[in-house]
């Protein structure tokens, strides 16, 4: 697959179409299973509680996950992303209930780069909360 976002459309502040990303417990087993990460705090009320956390949390790198999404549904292929990182700042809190939380994920151009790349920063947040900080993605463009 190649970009289907042409660098020449591109701007400085240019916005990704913003998403939420809804989180269940159900969700959390599902990557657990993917991923191999069964930590007791993702699954786990009491044990998280004991470790003092509010309560179940969302693995990072789901929310990270999550989080890339917006750039790859706008470029429209995964593999254009060629550097992606986050600094995590507040857990993703899941609550036992039939709604659990939300990711609320919106990005923006915030660089033009060499070689048809941008720099895209995202802003994620749940239940009110940055999530994640520093999260930025190099993106390859048509």
């Amino acid at each position: 697959m190649t970009a289907k976002v042409q660098y020449a459309d591109v701007e400085v502040g240019t916005e990704l179409p913003a998403q939420v990303f809804p989180v269940t417990r159900a969700t959390l087993v599902q990557y657990a299973g993917a991923s191999g990460d069964f930590n007791p705090i993702h699954w786990n009320e009491k044990f998280a509680k004991e470790v003092g956390l509010p309560d179940v949390i969302a693995h990072g790198m789901f929310t990270m996950a999550e989080a890339i999404r917006v750039v790859t549904d706008w470029v429209g292929d995964p593999g254009a992303v060629v550097e992606y990182g986050v600094r995590f700042t507040k857990p993703v809190v899941v609550p036992n209930d039939d709604q659990g939380a939300t990711i609320e994920v919106s990005g923006k151009v915030a660089a033009l780069l060499d070689d048809n790349t941008v720099r895209v920063d995202l802003l994620a947040r749940s239940g009110g909360q940055k999530v994640l900080g520093m999260s930025r993605a190099v993106v390859r463009l048509a």
